[in-house]
């Protein structure tokens, strides 16, 4: 069992998020900060007790596939912040990977975990429950008022024109998996079952019919792109690092290049059944898609009959400052599949896929399952924390403070030279910081980790920030601080060396 001995987030802030003691003004801002030079979190000369039982247990029995410090044991989390088992805090900006959305231990959140799980947490797919039928429809609802999956923001199924662009599918419907791997694994086998169909539907011919061979399977992916580490989803995260030791993956898989215009052409042809793409890359360095090269995107996969998804796994769900990455922009540049996982239950393992009813149409019973995904609890925590995210008055606060991140970021090119490079990326809570020299992202993230600030590299030239979505102000420019103190000292290394 492990103590908590040291702070809990309650004691550290006060009424309005505020560190205690400290108060942030924008005239503070006008050169870089060096408050944080000296390291406040080494590690100490001799582990605790509890710190080297965890890391024998774990390295007797756990598979070594994650590099991780073994200087640092978590005990527990609270709010933007959590703790280590020799009682340094931190503050996370990392938030799991762009799961935390309402931070570590929330209240409600809690209070809905354990009134549902004293009700039913699992049933299995072979029975209704009112939590997935909820969850779905509260998808689907809020992309027809907010925007994305070809609706404009205020629309609803019925009062889309059936002539335009928008009536690819008067509806949507939603499958639930168990993690953001598995929603993209879904997406591609739904995708490759309604090209089949649209083969059939263009040649006249049964795609299962004896001695027919329908060519329309191929899957056109992006470089640097992440869709995860199954089979599947591992043959278009096109990072060889990932991919070569477990070659051959699926067969058929072609590679474009982002924001690629002209290689559009010969990538998406008529033996294309899908497309898949990041609005955001988030894994592969923050690298954002623009307006202009996903409407031609879309006008390729109409042309073709490819079905286009979008990967909004880290990008989804209000990180971007609305529901979808995409959901702002005009529907001639909308998917056809949307995946999503990380935030929608704060934590709690689930995913999903949101596909127009033209893809769905040919999904039947046996066709696709799962034994665990759109569970009664996940589904619960997932109208939570859905509710939540999507409040006014809780996107209006989170716009304001990624501005404030945004305005503290896009200085630090003009402050760091030598280090950084020349233009912030991405939008809203999801946002890297571009390096000229390859090491230097492992070497911020490391520094700011020995002054209590977590940090994520991205690709191999940027260091993501992702925290939570209710991140306040004051800590926003509590990690600014410590990444300028940082950036500071790598900028003077650079010049010396």
């Amino acid at each position: 069992m492990l103590i908590r001995s040291v702070p809990r987030r309650s004691q550290l802030l006060s009424s309005s998020g505020a560190i205690q003691g400290l108060r942030w003004t924008s005239s503070q801002h006008t050169s870089p900060s060096t408050a944080h030079s000296k390291p406040t979190h080494m590690s100490p000369a001799v582990k605790s007790p509890l710190q080297n039982q965890i890391n024998n247990q774990t390295q007797a029995n756990v598979l070594p596939v994650y590099a991780r410090p073994d200087d640092i044991v978590m005990s527990h989390g609270e709010g933007s912040y959590l703790f280590s088992v020799s009682g340094l805090r931190y503050l996370d900006f990392a938030a799991g990977i762009a799961v935390n959305a309402l931070g570590h231990a929330d209240k409600e959140f809690l209070e809905v975990l354990t009134t549902q799980a004293r009700e039913v947490i699992h049933t299995g797919n072979v029975y209704h429950h009112k939590h997935a039928a909820n969850l779905a429809e509260m998808l689907v609802t809020l992309t027809q008022k907010e925007g994305g999956l070809g609706w404009a923001p205020g629309a609803t199924a019925a009062s889309q024109n059936e002539d335009s662009v928008t009536s690819r599918g008067q509806g949507a419907k939603v499958f639930f998996s168990n993690s953001g791997t598995e929603a993209n694994e879904g997406a591609l086998k739904i995708a490759r079952m309604a090209g089949k169909h649209r083969w059939s539907a263009k040649t006249g011919q049964a795609w299962n019919a004896p001695g027919v061979l329908c060519d329309k399977y191929r899957i056109a992916c992006f470089e640097r792109g992440f869709h995860g580490r199954s089979m599947g989803a591992l043959s278009v995260t096109t990072n060889s690092k990932y991919q070569a030791p477990f070659m051959p993956l699926l067969p058929g898989v072609d590679v474009g290049r982002l924001n690629d215009e002209a290689g559009l052409e010969t990538l998406v042809t008529d033996a294309t059944c899908a497309v898949i793409v990041e609005p955001i890359q988030g894994e592969g360095g923050v690298n954002v898609s623009q307006l202009g090269w996903l409407r031609k995107l879309r006008q390729r996969c109409d042309e073709t009959g490819a079905v286009l998804i979008f990967d909004e796994i880290q990008c989804g769900l209000y990180r971007t400052g609305s529901l979808w990455a995409h959901g702002q922009y005009p529907p001639d540049c909308h998917p056809d599949m949307i995946t999503m996982a990380k935030p929608l239950a704060n934590g709690y393992p689930i995913g999903a896929v949101l596909m127009r009813d033209t893809v769905a149409q040919h999904m039947t019973a046996g066709t696709h399952g799962t034994t665990f995904g759109g569970s009664p609890l996940a589904c619960a925590l997932g109208i939570h924390v859905l509710s939540r995210l999507s409040h006014p008055k809780f996107t209006e606060e989170m716009r304001a403070t990624a501005a404030h991140l945004h305005q503290r970021l896009r200085v630090l090119p003009e402050w760091f030279p030598k280090v950084v490079g020349p233009e912030i990326r991405g939008r809203g809570l999801i946002l890297g910081i571009p390096f000229l020299e390859a090491g230097h992202p492992s070497r911020l993230v490391q520094m700011a980790r020995e002054r209590g600030v977590l940090l994520l590299t991205a690709g191999t030239d940027a260091v993501r920030l992702v925290p939570s979505l209710n991140v306040t102000r004051a800590q926003v420019d509590l990690a600014l601080d410590v990444i300028e103190s940082c950036l500071g000292l790598m900028e003077e290394e650079t010049v010396r060396s």
